[in-house]
C-alpha cells in the first residue's frame, strides 16, 4: 500500500522500496491551462551547474541516462524514469517541477500529485490541490536528495515569476529558444501505455500493453530490457536548451571540479584526515558563493598572508563583499544559514514550530508568536527536574530565523526514532514532536542532573552545542562528562557513574573528575558531546 504524504514529509527511498530503478509520475490539470514539467538535476549547492541535467521536452534524458523523460500514460500528465545507482557523484538533487505555460496560477489548478512506481507498486504519493497556492506559476512538486543515502521529500512549494524565477532559484538562465520546425508525430515505445484508458504500473511503473498468453519469463527490472525497445526519432528535441548556468555578476563561472576519487585509490594522492575528519571522509562542500574552508593551520585559497579571514578583498565591490552572506534557499523546511543562524519555513510542512523565547532574529511574511505554556503540571515538573523550556508558537506563512548567543546549530531530522537532549541545549522543534522528561539511572549527580528531555515522532529538533561537537558511538566503554555531553539516542542505556569517591577531593591532586555518564546499547546508538563543560 502506497504511504500518503503531505508538504514536508521525508523518508530514505530505501525505507519505501528496495529498487533503485524508479517510476515517477506528475499528475496536475486545471481548466484552460497547460504545464510544463521538468527535473532539475542539482549539484552539492543545490545549483544547475550542468545544464545537461535540466531534463525537459527539449532534453529528454540526461547523458548517461539515469534520468529520462516517458512522457505522458497511466493517468499521468507527464513522467519519468530515474536509475539512482546511475546517476553521477555530482548530482545531489533531483528536482521534480511543474510551471504554468503562459497565463494563470497554481490556484487554479485541480486536485493532483506526484507518485513513486518501484516494480509495479505505487510506493509513496504526495496530493495536493489549487486551494495550497496562490499567486505562484511555478511549484517544486517533490525532491530526491542525497544526504548518506537518497531520500524523497515532498516539496510544494511555489514561485510567483513562473519559469525564470524557477530558474534563477537553481542559479541557471532563461534564453532565447528558437522554435522548433515540426515533425510528424513519432511511433510510440513498445512499453507506453494503451491509450483507451489507465492501466496499472508494470515493473518500472510504466503500463504494457495487453499481449496473448506466453511462456513465463523472468521479470526484468525496468520493464522492457533496453536492447529490445526500439528507440524513436527524437527530432522534435532539436532546439537547444534554454538553461544554462548563471555568470554572477564581474565573473564568469569556472567549470566544476571533477569529483575527488575515494580515499587511497588511484587518481588522487592520499591524504591526512583533518581535525574531526575520519579517514577517507570528505571535507563538507562550501555553501553557494562561498569558499571551502581550508585546513587547519593554511590560509584559505586567494587569502593575502596576514590578512584576517573574512574582511573581502579589496576592489571585488560591494555585491562580491556581501555575496557569501546571501540567505541561503534549498526548499527544506529547515536551513542553517551558517553555523549560528537557523532558518525554519513555516509553509511547508503546515505545522507550527515551538522556539525558544527571545531566539527569533529575523522574520519574512505573515508570521504570528504567541506564548506557549506548560500548564501547571508542566511547570511542576520542570522546576523539579531542572528541565523547564520557556517556548513560543511560530505559525503562519513565511520564514523565521533563530539564533541564541552565537551557539552552534544542528537541526536533527527523526522519522520515527527518539534522541534525548537537555531542555538547556535545546532551540526549537516542530510541534508535531512528542517530548517527556526522562530520569537518567543511577545513585545521583551533584547537583542534581538527574533528567533530560527525549523527544520522539516525526519531525525535526534543533540542538545547540558550544564550538564544533562530536558524535561517538555507544560501546560498553563509552563513558562522558555528564557537564559535556549534548544528546545521545534514546535507545541507549544511560547510568550514572562514579569512578572516584566525593571525600577523596579534599586530597591534593585530585583529578576534578568524579562523577560521568556510562552509555551501553545495541550497535547504531550513539552519544553526541561537545568541547565545552556547561
Amino acid at each position: 500500500m502506497a504511504r500518503e504524504f503531505q508538504r514536508g514529509h521525508k523518508a530514505k527511498i530505501s525505507d519505501l522500496t528496495p529498487g533503485t530503478d524508479l517510476y515517477v509520475g506528475v499528475q496536475i490539470a486545471g481548466p484552460g491551462l497547460t504545464f510544463d514539467i521538468s527535473c532539475f538535476g542539482l549539484d552539492a549547492h543545490e545549483q544547475l551547474s550542468d545544464d545537461r541535467y535540466f531534463i525537459f521536452f527539449n532534453q529528454p534524458k540526461s547523458p548517461e541516462e539515469s534520468i529520462q523523460l516517458l512522457g505522458a500514460q497511466s493517468g499521468d500528465t507527464e513522467s519519468f524514469r530515474v536509475t539512482l545507482e546511475r546517476i553521477p557523484a555530482n548530482i545531489h538533487k533531483l528536482s521534480f517541477t511543474a510551471t504554468v505555460d503562459g497565463a494563470g496560477q497554481m490556484s487554479q489548478i485541480g486536485p493532483g500529485y506526484i507518485r513513486i512506481v518501484a516494480g509495479g507498486e505505487e510506493v509513496v504519493r504526495y496530493a495536493f490541490t489549487g486551494s495550497e497556492f496562490t499567486t505562484e506559476r511555478a511549484v517544486m512538486l517533490g525532491d530526491f536528495y542525497l544526504k548518506d543515502v537518497w531520500r524523497f521529500a515532498a516539496v510544494g512549494q511555489g514561485f510567483d515569476g513562473g519559469l525564470d524565477a524557477l530558474l534563477k532559484n537553481f542559479g541557471g538562465e532563461v534564453a532565447e529558444e528558437a522554435p522548433a520546425a515540426p515533425q510528424p508525430q513519432a511511433a510510440a515505445p513498445s512499453f507506453a501505455p494503451p491509450a483507451q484508458a489507465p492501466a496499472p504500473a508494470p515493473s518500472f511503473g510504466v503500463p504494457a500493453a495487453p499481449q496473448v498468453p506466453q511462456v513465463p519469463q523472468p521479470a526484468p527490472s525496468f520493464g522492457v530490457p533496453a536492447a529490445q525497445v526500439p528507440t524513436p526519432q527524437q527530432q522534435m528535441h532539436a532546439a537547444p536548451t534554454i538553461a544554462a548556468p548563471m555568470a554572477p555578476q564581474g565573473g564568469i563561472v569556472p567549470p566544476p571540479a571533477p569529483a575527488p576519487a575515494p580515499y587511497g585509490q588511484p587518481g588522487q594522492p592520499p591524504q591526512q584526515p583533518q581535525f574531526g575528519q575520519f579517514p577517507g571522509q570528505a571535507m563538507p562542500a562550501a555553501p553557494y558563493g562561498q569558499q571551502a574552508p581550508a585546513p587547519y593551520g593554511q590560509q584559505p585559497p586567494g587569502m593575502q598572508p596576514g590578512m584576517p579571514q573574512g574582511v573581502p578583498q579589496a576592489g571585488a565591490g560591494l555585491q562580491a563583499a556581501l555575496q557569501p552572506y546571501k540567505e541561503t534557499a534549498t526548499g527544506q523546511r529547515w536551513t542553517p544559514q551558517n553555523q549560528q543562524l537557523m532558518r525554519v519555513d513555516l509553509t511547508m510542512g503546515g505545522t507550527p514550530v515551538l522556539a525558544r523565547q527571545g531566539s527569533m532574529v529575523m522574520y519574512q511574511g505573515k508570521v504570528d508568536f504567541s506564548y506557549k505554556g506548560a500548564g501547571f503540571a508542566g511547570r511542576m515538573v520542570g522546576n523539579a527536574t531542572g528541565q523547564e523550556m520557556q517556548l513560543m508558537r511560530c505559525t503562519g506563512r513565511g520564514q523565521v530565523f533563530l539564533a541564541e548567543d552565537g551557539a552552534h546549530l544542528h537541526s536533527i531530522e527523526l522519522q520515527g526514532d527518539g534522541i534525548c537532549v537537555s531542555a538547556e541545549s535545546v532551540l526549537a522543534f516542530d510541534e508535531s514532536l512528542q517530548y517527556e522528561v526522562r530520569r537518567i539511572e543511577g545513585h545521583g549527580i551533584p547537583g542534581g542532573a538527574l533528567f533530560t528531555m527525549q523527544f520522539q515522532g516525526s519531525g525535526t529538533v534543533v540542538v545547540k552545542t558550544h564550538g564544533v561537537p562530536v558524535v561517538l558511538p555507544v560501546t560498553p566503554t563509552t563513558f562522558a562528562d555528564c557537564n559535556a555531553v549534548v544528546a545521545w539516542s534514546s535507545a541507549s542505556q544511560v547510568i550514572i557513574s562514579s569512578q572516584v569517591r566525593l571525600r577523596r577531593n579534599a586530597y591534593p591532586g585530585h583529578s576534578g573528575e568524579t562523577v560521568n555518564l556510562q552509555f551501553r546499547g545495541a550497535p547504531g546508538n550513539f552519544i553526541v558531546v561537545q568541547p565545552y563543560e556547561v
